[in-house]
C-alpha cells in the first residue's frame, strides 16, 4: 500500500500501545480512595468542579504531568471545560480552552462515526466485503475477502495492531475473534478515500468537524497549531518538539481539544433527524451494541470500547501517542461524558481518580490489557 507516512515512524512515537496488563498506582484526592468508594452518577455542582480546580494540579504535579485539557458533558451541553498546567515546561504557556492536543486513537471513534453516517446514506455497507469497493484486492491472502466495515470497527478484522513498515497480514479468520488492529482502519480508510474520492482529512472536515463545529480538530497537521499546540513531554517531563502530521491516519493522527471532542461525544448520545451529517438513532444505537465480547464487563462496538458499570453502561476510548495520553467515556443513559487530554507520557496515571470524581463509578476499562499508564 501507499504509506500515508511511516508506520514505523508513528510506532517510535509510542502510537501502538504496550500489550500486556499494566499495573498503576492511583493518588487520593481525600481520606478514602475514589475507586473504593460506592459510585453513584454525580450530583455536578460549582463546587465539584472548584474541587477539582485545586487538586488536579496537585495530581499532574506528584506524577509529572506538565498539562492537561478537560471537558465534562451533562444533558447535551458541556457543562465545563478547564485547561491545566502548561504547553511546554520550557516556555511556561498555559494550556487553555484552545490548546490542542495530539488525541492518538481518539481518531477512532471520529473516523467510526464518518464511516457509520456514510452507512446512513447507502455509500456502504457494514457486511459487505471491502473487497467490493476496491479494483483489487488490498493484500494477496484470499480471506481479505471476508473482512468488513463492521469487523474493522469492532476489532475483528485479523490484522495485527500494527505492521510496522512490513506489508499487513492476517493472524486469523476474519470475524472469529478480538483483537485490537490499528491497521484495520487504514485499510478502511483508503477504502472510505476510494469511494468519497477526497482524502480523509478533508471529507471528516467538511462532514464532522464543521457540521459539528468542531472547528480546531484535524486529522492533518494546521498552520494555527504552531501556536495553539501542546509539546509531548516524556515521563521525566522532558519536551520533545510537536510531531506535525502531512497526511490522515484513521487510526491515530487526529489533533483536536478537549472542547472540539466534547462536541463529538454530544453527537454520540443525540441522535440528528433527517439531519445529513449526525447520525440517527438506530446507527448510535448500532455503534454501542456489543460486537466482540472480552470478558464480563468489557467488549466493543463499533469504534468504541463498552463497558458495564455498577451505574450501567459506557462506552469509552482511550489515546496513546507516547507522549500524549487521553480517554474519554460517555453515558448515553445518564447523558453524562468526559473526556481528558494530556501532554505527557505520565498522563494516564492520574485519569481513573479524575473520571471517578467528576462523574463518577468504578470504570472495568481502566484495567483493558493495553493501557500502557
Amino acid at each position: 500500500m501507499s504509506k500515508l507516512f511511516s508506520r514505523r515512524q508513528f510506532i517510535d512515537r509510542g502510537s501502538a500501545a504496550a500489550l500486556g496488563f499494566a499495573t498503576f498506582s492511583l493518588f487520593s484526592l481525600g481520606n478514602k480512595s475514589a475507586l473504593s468508594q460506592k459510585s453513584q452518577n454525580k450530583a455536578f455542582s460549582p463546587q465539584l468542579f472548584a474541587n477539582l480546580e485545586q487538586q488536579i494540579p496537585l495530581l499532574m504535579h506528584k506524577a509529572i504531568v506538565p498539562g492537561m485539557a478537560m471537558a465534562v458533558v451533562k444533558d447535551s451541553q458541556i457543562l465545563w471545560s478547564h485547561g491545566f498546567g502548561v504547553k511546554n515546561a520550557n516556555t511556561g504557556e498555559a494550556v487553555n480552552s484552545n490548546t490542542v492536543f495530539a488525541a492518538a486513537s481518539l481518531s477512532k471513534p471520529v473516523f467510526a462515526y464518518t464511516v457509520m453516517k456514510m452507512c446512513d446514506r447507502g455509500e456502504l455497507d457494514l457486511d459487505t466485503p471491502l473487497t467490493e469497493y476496491t479494483t483489487k484486492p488490498y493484500i494477496s491472502d484470499p480471506r481479505i475477502k471476508l473482512i468488513t466495515a463492521r469487523m474493522v470497527l469492532d476489532h475483528t478484522c485479523g490484522f495485527p495492531n500494527w505492521s510496522g513498515d512490513d506489508p499487513v497480514w492476517i493472524d486469523f479468520t476474519p470475524g472469529t475473534r478480538f483483537s485490537y488492529s490499528s491497521e484495520g482502519f487504514i485499510y478502511l480508510q483508503k477504502v472510505i478515500e476510494t469511494i468519497t474520492k477526497q482524502p480523509l482529512h478533508e471529507y471528516v472536515n467538511s462532514h464532522v468537524f464543521a457540521p459539528l463545529g468542531m472547528e480546531n480538530s484535524s486529522y492533518v497537521w494546521q498552520p494555527k497549531y504552531n501556536y495553539l499546540a501542546a509539546n509531548g513531554h516524556d515521563r521525566q517531563g522532558n519536551p520533545a518538539p510537536l510531531n506535525k502530521p502531512s497526511q490522515a491516519l484513521s487510526a491515530g493522527s487526529l489533533q483536536t481539544t478537549a472542547t472540539d471532542f466534547a462536541k463529538f461525544l454530544i453527537a454520540m448520545m443525540e441522535p440528528g433527524i433527517n439531519d445529513p451529517f449526525r447520525l440517527n438513532e438506530n446507527s448510535l444505537n448500532q455503534m454501542l451494541h456489543l460486537n466482540a465480547k472480552i470478558n464480563q464487563s468489557l467488549g466493543w462496538g463499533l469504534g468504541w470500547g463498552l463497558e458495564k458499570t455498577p451505574d450501567g453502561d459506557f462506552f469509552w476510548h482511550w489515546g496513546d501517542g507516547g507522549i500524549y495520553k487521553s480517554i474519554t467515556f460517555g453515558s448515553r443513559a445518564l447523558k453524562t461524558a468526559i473526556v481528558i487530554l494530556t501532554n505527557s507520557a505520565n498522563g494516564l496515571q492520574i485519569t481513573p481518580e479524575i473520571v471517578s470524581r467528576s462523574i463518577g463509578s468504578k470504570h472495568p476499562a481502566f484495567d483493558f490489557s493495553m493501557i500502557d499508564y
